[in-house]
């Protein structure tokens, strides 16, 4: 297996997580609910999905002859792609929205409408980004491409200077790069490193459903609507383009300032070394929350702008983040450790800006 091998410290009987999880779990138990999700969720899920489908059937069926009025439409299904995938695919594929595995494979597999591979996501999100958050040769979120530089173990390129100004605009192309090359990249080297054994389907199983899942949303989402409506090509496609500038800039929003800040911890550890910290405190130490009192943000984003509890939580379903995230407050400022979370989106966001252009001088 071609993949780093480091060690978290191992915690002790009674240290913060072992801690935390106890008070969670009673939470859940004196409150006698489910950690899976509830009405609410089951109420976003049909909203999100509608904000994805209904617009995309509208458009098909309306007889459309104002070219603004398509873009507008595309624009409202960016918008739907990101809260899929935020809200309903994020907590499915973590196992978090159902107690039954193949509720959360259903709708795990809602990333085929976007674009995605639920397989390929739960490798690169599940497996490597939240064990090794940060840590370089592990967390391909601090890994892209060789312009943008996200960590200050990532070599320093001249190009890196003006990042803090360009990285915006291929934040919108994320989901574009998924769609079209990056699965394939991935999965490809996944298999190489023995990453796709966890999933327990053949190499060649898994690239063929890749494949078929390809063609059928780029039927659906490109070619079904340049033979229906009456633009031309070019508009088609530039509507399809908007769509997905809006749904990557959407979701590079949410993720990024959650972990590439000047707060956040970056590891470059050696072969077989032991990191110095628990799991748990690494979490900690590597992610950010931000506008915790804002509910309609959060609401729309997931709970993600709850990553603290994301990710020392991720089975539970992010409907329950902010009623746990004082649990969690308190108990890290009782273990002295640190809590960091801004009060608005856009403070993250300034601070995740600051970060880019110290990392294109550091």
């Amino acid at each position: 297996m071609d993949i780093k091998k480091v060690r978290f410290a191992r915690p002790t009987a009674n240290d913060f997580y072992s801690t935390v999880k106890l008070r969670v779990h009673e939470y859940f138990k004196e409150n006698n609910i489910s950690k899976h999700a509830d009405g609410r969720m089951v109420f976003k899920t049909v909203f999100m999905i509608a904000l994805y489908l209904v617009p995309y059937t509208l458009m098909l069926t309306l007889g459309l002859t104002n070219v603004w009025v398509m873009m507008l439409i595309w624009v409202i299904m960016g918008f739907g792609m990101s809260g899929i995938g935020l809200s309903i695919m994020h907590d499915a594929n973590h196992g978090a929205y159902s107690e039954n595995p193949t509720v959360n494979k259903m709708l795990g597999a809602l990333i085929i409408l976007v674009g995605g591979d639920d397989n390929n996501w739960k490798i690169q999100h599940n497996v490597l980004h939240h064990t090794y958050t940060n840590i370089q040769d592990l967390d391909e979120d601090i890994q892209t491409a060789p312009f943008l530089r996200f960590s200050p173990n990532e070599k320093l390129r001249p190009v890196h200077r003006l990042q803090f100004l360009y990285a915006w605009f291929f934040y919108g192309m994320m989901t574009m790069f998924w769609s079209t090359f990056k699965d394939f990249l991935q999965m490809t080297r996944y298999n190489r490193k023995g990453l796709t054994k966890s999933i327990k389907k053949g190499f060649g199983t898994l690239m063929t459903r890749m494949v078929l899942s390809k063609i059928f949303y780029y039927i659906i989402t490109l070619v079904v609507p340049l033979i229906v409506l009456p633009f031309a090509w070019w508009q088609i496609v530039l509507g399809y383009l908007l769509m997905h500038f809006v749904a990557g800039f959407s979701l590079a929003c949410i993720f990024q300032p959650a972990h590439v800040l000047p707060e956040s911890d970056f590891l470059n550890p050696e072969e077989n070394e032991t990191i110095e910290t628990s799991w748990a405190e690494h979490q900690l130490r590597t992610t950010s929350n931000f506008a915790p009192k804002k509910r309609i943000f959060s609401w729309f984003v997931g709970g993600l702008n709850y990553q603290i509890e994301h990710h020392l939580f991720p089975t539970i379903c992010h409907v329950h983040y902010r009623e746990i995230s004082e649990i969690v407050k308190k108990t890290a400022q009782e273990f002295n450790l640190p809590y960091n979370s801004f009060s608005t989106f856009r403070s993250a966001l300034k601070y995740h800006g600051k970060m880019l252009y110290r990392l294109g001088r550091q």
